[in-house]
């Protein structure tokens, strides 16, 4: 681990899986020490760790990990379903670039035939959450409402609020597909929606899309109970 990024990802990741533990008291040199790296990236991602609303600063020297619930988790997806879809229905108002509907167009192309793999790994959710941030990231682009933008920016300290993470449990590889392959069919109907300016209709489709965890699998409760099995996928590229 020589990247400030991958230390910030690793520690991420060590929250969502439940290896830090809710009051476990996190300080710079252990961590380091664990992550083999030095005590600067580490200092650097703690404190990207306390704005995102992970980690909580201690009165004297060290940080503890903030324990998360299943309502944490659920007013978050609310709030980012808010914001995202009303960016859908003003990108279907204003209408999307041709040049981004055909790369999204063949991102879920590509996809289709990730779905259609026999194994279905680790690698096939990256591949997954890679096209998942772009699409959103180009849906809110098409919005034209830079307000939109700076709103989900500010509320990226509610836990795992960003598009950017995604829980997986590994243990349950075959469901999560399938819950994959159903927010990923609701990205075909988004595009067809914006790109038909089906306003409202885009706007419904997205908010639901981000409420798909809560819809189709019983992740709360086992985010809630935090299992070792459960991973967190990043894409900050």
């Amino acid at each position: 681990m020589e990247h400030n990024h991958q230390v910030l990802v690793r520690l991420r990741e060590m929250i969502a899986d439940g290896e830090l533990k809710p009051g476990e008291r996190i300080t710079e040199i252990p961590t380091a020490e664990k992550l083999g790296v030095s005590r600067l990236p580490v200092r650097m991602a703690l404190q990207i760790l306390e704005q995102e609303g992970l980690v909580e600063r201690l009165p004297k020297r060290g940080y503890t990990a903030r324990k998360i619930t299943s309502a944490d988790f659920l007013n978050a997806l609310e709030v980012r379903g808010t914001l995202e879809g009303l960016a859908a229905r003003q990108a279907a108002e204003h209408g999307m670039p041709s040049e981004t509907v055909a790369l999204l167009e063949q991102g879920l192309a590509e996809l289709d035939a990730v779905f259609e793999r026999e194994v279905f790994s680790i690698e096939e959710v990256e591949i997954y959450q890679k096209f998942n941030v772009l699409f959103h990231d180009a849906v809110i682009e098409a919005s034209q409402n830079p307000v939109i933008r700076m709103a989900l920016a500010k509320i990226e300290s509610l836990p795992f609020s960003s598009i950017q993470s995604l829980v997986i449990d590994r243990r349950e590889m075959p469901r999560e597909k399938k819950r994959l392959l159903y927010a990923h069919l609701q990205h075909h109907a988004i595009l067809h929606a914006v790109c038909s300016r089906q306003s409202a209709r885009a706007e419904a489709l997205m908010r639901e899309h981000a409420q798909s965890p809560v819809l189709f699998t019983d992740l709360l409760n086992r985010f809630e109970n935090r299992p070792e099995s459960l991973h967190i996928v990043q894409d900050n590229d």
